[in-house]
């Protein structure tokens, strides 16, 4: 039997994927949930977690790359915000953080999961928005950030994609690191395709978007067109024979 973790991204991020997000837990088509505490609907996702009875299945969602931060000291670095807002320069860093940069990186991270923790939610799990604490040179802030709130349990990167040899090292080895620091993960992530034609490994996490169409389909987002997301139908990974939907919470 495979033990499956399924984690819809980016709650609290708008109304729409939200919405969608709780709709996917109460189908059983996912299990878990991130939650992006700079979001625009951050205060209305938490009451529609508690109201739904999932409040206990929320990780935080490390945010770099979208949105506005909550703290002002990262606004002061081009690389990370432009006018106000995250500009996705983190997605492209290829250098070592200055010493004031990795201050201002680790008080935004700080203030994103304290934001979660105010309002009284226990942490399962980490993961982040477009991979950012995959980067060798964010992992460290990221590291230290999480085990200062105790929070043991984090996404791997997703080597259940078809990669090079070369890559699959480098995954290998990012993998090890987060072991050696003393992190929880599963042992393989990656997305509903790249288990098609093949059997799920035990222990595994599955990574999609829940929103919905210009049509109010629920699908796993995979872009935008026109304004309205677009993507496949939300995958029922459950009832596929040999799977066991596990939650992050049960995770050792």
């Amino acid at each position: 039997m495979a033990r499956v973790i399924i984690n819809g991204d980016d709650f609290g991020m708008n109304e729409r994927c939200s919405k969608a997000i709780a709709l996917a837990i109460e189908k059983g088509l996912i299990t878990d949930t991130t939650v992006m505490t700079n979001g625009e609907w951050f205060d209305e996702a938490l009451t529609l977690a508690r109201d739904n009875g999932f409040a206990d299945r929320l990780g935080i969602h490390l945010n770099l790359t979208e949105g506005k931060p909550l703290t002002e000291a990262i606004c002061r670095y081009p690389d990370f915000v432009t006018n106000g807002a995250f500009n996705k320069g983190a997605m492209r860093l290829d250098r070592e953080l200055t010493d004031d940069e990795y201050k201002a990186v680790y008080a935004e991270l700080n203030a994103q999961i304290n934001r979660l923790k105010a309002a009284d939610i226990p942490i399962t799990h980490a993961d982040s928005h477009h991979y950012i604490h995959n980067s060798l040179y964010l992992l460290p802030v990221v590291a230290q950030v999480c085990k200062a709130h105790g929070i043991r349990k984090i996404r791997l990167q997703r080597d259940l994609a078809p990669v090079s040899e070369a890559v699959r090292a480098e995954i290998s080895a990012y993998h090890h690191a987060l072991h050696l620091s003393g992190f929880i993960t599963t042992d393989h992530f990656g997305r509903p395709e790249d288990i098609h034609d093949r059997d799920i490994p035990d222990c595994t996490e599955l990574l999609v978007h829940p929103d919905f169409d210009r049509n109010g389909k629920l699908i796993d987002r995979r872009g935008m067109s026109d304004g309205y997301p677009v993507g496949d139908s939300l995958p029922d990974i459950g009832r596929l024979n040999g799977v066991e939907l596990i939650s992050y919470s049960v995770l050792k």
